[in-house]
């Protein structure tokens, strides 16, 4: 356990200029006397860890040192073959940089645990593109990514309805979403945070000027927030329906898994027969028609009475395309 929380603090500090001790602890999981302790053990183990005194000191490594990745379980090592989609950085122009970065992670990796990169990508393969949809790559996706990369400016053309309209974008990072790349981008000259797709883009120019980054920008928490409040946007209309056990089970297969089950739990407690009467909050009347229907008999719509009324004209074709047959 120590020697994992050594190898890391050595490796927290060749990645950064230095750190404070309150840094170390927080990255450590740790408290500032340990990491004092922790600190000591190195130094005294022949690592050149100093400590600068003062309000602006912290710990950081003497004259450059560098250590060899030998301090990796096999389990780490082959995770960190895993940490990358590999049809992901094609598309952004970063097969050959992953691809040398492999090269030099294995070179430094023990003679034992070389053979992780192949152990951990016979195992698993991870596929980022939705089903039943051919995979396709924006054009301008590797020019976003390098402006991504380099924190440069870019003046983006793109679709928006049947207008083309132009943006100064500071783009802060990538994401791909069920095979579908967006940019989530400050506008430039401290404008708002936005969310673009990219294969909606019609030309991008990166200029020469560089932006600053806000620091307490995270990327995958923007992310988060941003596609909740999407899926929670398009749900306009709400729909009352009374659902059987197996279709309180398959609920959240039909229609938004989120809000199906901020539903249930607000629901009633179930009837004598079980059945249990929801208010659900949907994009439209007939996205929730299509979505219904795949529950078959395990849904009564109750509200709206013409969405009722659609399920039972349903119900009627059905009962003639299944009425018994003669002889039969």
């Amino acid at each position: 356990m120590r020697a994992a929380r050594l190898i890391k603090m050595v490796l927290l500090l060749q990645s950064r200029p230095s750190m404070t001790a309150a840094e170390l602890a927080r990255e450590l999981e740790v408290s500032e006397r340990t990491v004092t302790r922790d600190a000591q053990a190195l130094s005294e183990a022949g690592v050149p860890v100093y400590a600068d005194r003062g309000r602006a000191g912290g710990y950081r490594l003497v004259g450059g040192y560098r250590t060899r990745l030998t301090g990796l379980h096999r389990s780490e090592a082959e995770a960190l073959f895993l940490s990358g989609v590999p049809g992901a950085l094609r598309e952004m122009g970063l097969e050959d940089a992953a691809s040398a970065a492999r090269l030099k992670v294995s070179a430094a990796l023990l003679p034992s645990l070389r053979d992780a990169s192949r152990t951990a990508t016979q195992r698993f393969h991870l596929d980022a593109p939705n089903w039943f949809e051919e995979p396709r790559t924006p054009v301008l996706l590797p020019a976003v990514a390098d402006a991504v990369w380099d924190d440069r400016r870019i003046t983006a053309r793109y679709r928006r309805g049947e207008d083309e309209v132009v943006r100064e974008l500071e783009p802060y990072g990538l994401v791909l979403k069920a095979g579908v790349w967006y940019l989530c981008a400050r506008v430039a000259g401290g404008g708002s945070f936005r969310v673009y797709r990219i294969d909606r883009f019609t030309a991008v120019d990166t200029g020469e000027e560089r932006f600053e980054r806000e620091p307490e920008f995270d990327l995958p928490a923007f992310w988060e927030e941003r596609a909740e409040q999407f899926a929670r946007s398009i749900l306009r209309a709400r729909v009352v329906v009374r659902l059987s056990p197996d279709g309180v089970r398959r609920l959240p297969y039909a229609l938004d898994s989120l809000s199906t089950r901020e539903a249930l739990a607000d629901a009633d407690a179930p009837g004598d027969d079980g059945w249990v009467t929801v208010a659900l909050p949907v994009e439209t009347e007939e996205v929730a028609h299509a979505q219904l229907t795949a529950l078959g008999p395990e849904v009564e719509v109750l509200a709206p009475e013409s969405l009722r009324e659609r399920f039972a004209g349903d119900a009627l074709r059905l009962a003639g395309l299944y009425h018994p047959r003669d002889g039969v």
